[in-house]
């Protein structure tokens, strides 16, 4: 069995909250697109086609939106974000799949356009211009087969997708613009890769504003050439964590030892329980409707700890994996230290 994480990845058992909250899918109905079957050879995707970015400046996406009801114009931002969506290619068991989904789906591609971007990559468009590449994405059985041969030949072939769009920005768009990578699930094991290849050299040595690895285990010294961020503030470092209810211990199996775990509420990494009142923010299924107040944070272990949320139907909440909530929980937090991250990198790069 392939191990990534198997505990906090989109949990099939999880059901009853995706369909609840809203987060990620917008519809819990199974369906059975035309994707890519193993080992079949991909040819490259051309991401100069504008249909091929979930969310690109050059277009209105739902990336574009605001709780408050506006739109965000990025023309006077001056940094840019790239945005590496989850699993969103879900739905019946894996063998009457292809392992990759399609990227001209237009079902697939409304899932994720409704759910991932619309609820996680919005909460990134007042830090910077936000680009979002539609990819061949892993099928989510990727997680939990014993055909990790197959697993990971999928996740190779999805983080290639990920790589050329990245290739086709750096080349067409960055412009030597500062740069914030922001993934969940999925998109974060493809972006400690992209992290890995493009900012140990110029021309993004330097250039990272900061990482959001979210969702996923990722140890403190993960990488050579960033650490975590120890506060609000630091740039080019990296914040991570993965949120269950309060109370939940990580079967021991599933320990890692050495787990980065950010507080999303201070941004430090102190094992303090943060009070839901800092919580200026949560979103659930309306993304119009902001919660106030609706969950706490507490850094415990290798996971972050969050009260149950209380809202309509929470009584028949059963899952303690809050894995699809890890943005959601706390949007504006997560909205206003990506903008003052982005505002502390520029106003360095003017001394």
């Amino acid at each position: 069995m392939i191990r990534i994480n198997h505990s906090n990845t989109e949990s099939q058992k999880s059901t009853f909250i995706l369909c609840v909250l809203g987060v990620l899918l917008t519809s819990c109905v199974t369906y059975r697109p035309e994707g890519i079957k193993t080992g079949e050879q991909l040819t490259p995707l051309d991401y100069s086609q504008m249909e091929l970015w979930a969310a690109h400046p050059a277009k209105l996406d739902k990336a574009d939106l605001m709780p408050e009801g506006d739109t965000v114009l990025c023309e006077d931002l001056k940094a840019d974000v790239f945005f590496i969506h989850p699993t969103t290619y879900t739905g019946t068991k894996r063998w009457q799949k292809p392992w990759n989904g399609p990227v001209d789906n237009a079902w697939l591609n409304s899932k994720t356009d409704n759910g991932s971007i619309q609820f996680q990559a919005s909460a990134f468009n007042h830090a910077g211009r936000v680009f979002a590449p539609r990819y061949r994405q892993a099928h989510i059985e990727v997680y939990y087969t014993r055909d990790s041969i197959s697993a990971y030949s999928a996740l190779d072939a999805a983080y290639e997708d990920v790589r050329n769009a990245f290739n086709y920005y750096l080349s067409h768009e960055n412009h030597g613009r500062p740069v914030i990578i922001a993934a969940h699930s999925q998109g974060t094991n493809h972006a400690v890769r992209l992290l890995n290849e493009f900012f140990t050299r110029p021309p993004m040595e330097g250039k990272l504003i900061a990482a959001y690895l979210i969702g996923m285990p990722i140890k403190n010294d993960q990488f050579k050439h960033l650490l975590p961020c120890k506060d609000s503030s630091q740039t080019n470092c990296f914040v991570s964590w993965r949120t269950f209810q309060k109370g939940y211990e990580l079967p021991q199996a599933l320990c890692l030892g050495n787990v980065c775990v950010t507080n999303p509420l201070t941004w430090d990494v102190m094992p303090l329980q943060q009070p839901k009142e800092l919580n200026q923010g949560s979103l659930l299924w309306d993304f119009h409707q902001i919660h106030p107040q609706l969950v706490d944070a507490q850094i415990y272990k290798e996971i972050l700890w969050a009260s149950k949320p209380r809202f309509f139907g929470s009584l028949f909440l059963a899952t303690r994996n809050y894995h699809v909530a890890d943005i959601n929980f706390y949007y504006l937090s997560v909205r206003e230290n990506a903008e003052h991250r982005s505002r502390m990198y520029l106003q360095k790069q003017k001394k």
